[in-house]
C-alpha cells in the first residue's frame, strides 16, 4: 500500500491470461463468491473487453464487459479491498463508458447484489438508474440466493 497522500501513477492494461493469478488474488479477497479462473478465461477467449487498472505490478482493479448489438453489459468490476474508497471504481466506470460510446453502444447494463449498497451508490452517482430486479440471481452461501438489482445507463 502507498503512503496517504502519496502520488500514484496508474494505467489501464488489457487483462491477459498471464496476469490472471494477480486478478484472481484480488477477486478472492474482494468477494465471498468470486469468479474463478475458468470464468476469466472464458471471458477473455470470448473477446470481452477486459481491462486492468494497474500501478506498476499492482492490480488496483479491473473490469470485464460484454458488447452486444447496441449495448454493453458490465459483468465484473472490482477494486482491490485495500484501494477501495479512493475513487478507482469511478475511474474504471469512466473508461468503460468511453469505450462503450466508441463502440456505438446506446446503453450500459449491470447487475448488483441488493445488499451491496456501497456499489449501488457508486453506480447511481455515475448516472446509472435502477430498472429492474432479478430474483435469486446470485449465490449467497448455505444454499441461499440473493436478488440482483438491474441498473442501466443511457449513453
Amino acid at each position: 500500500m502507498r503512503e496517504p497522500g502519496a502520488a500514484i501513477e496508474v494505467q489501464f492494461e488489457p487483462m491477459l491470461e498471464n496476469r490472471l493469478d494477480a486478478v484472481l488474488q484480488v477477486e478472492q479477497r474482494a468477494y465471498a463468491h468470486p469468479w474463478n479462473h475458468t470464468n476469466f478465461v472464458d471471458a477473455l477467449q470470448s473477446g470481452y473487453q477486459a481491462q486492468m487498472l494497474v500501478a506498476g505490478d499492482i492490480v488496483l482493479g479491473y473490469f470485464v464487459a460484454m458488447q452486444g448489438v447496441d449495448e454493453v453489459h458490465l459483468l465484473n468490476i472490482t477494486v482491490a479491498p485495500e484501494y477501495q474508497g479512493q475513487g478507482w471504481a469511478r475511474v474504471m466506470l469512466d473508461a468503460l463508458t468511453l469505450w462503450a460510446r466508441g463502440q456505438g453502444a446506446q446503453s450500459l447494463w449491470l447487475e448488483v447484489r441488493v445488499g451491496n449498497l456501497r456499489a449501488m451508490h457508486v453506480y447511481e452517482s455515475h448516472g446509472y438508474r435502477r430498472v429492474g430486479l432479478r430474483k435469486q440471481y446470485y449465490p449467497a452461501g448455505h444454499g441461499q440466493r440473493e436478488d440482483a438489482v438491474v441498473m442501466g445507463l443511457h449513453l
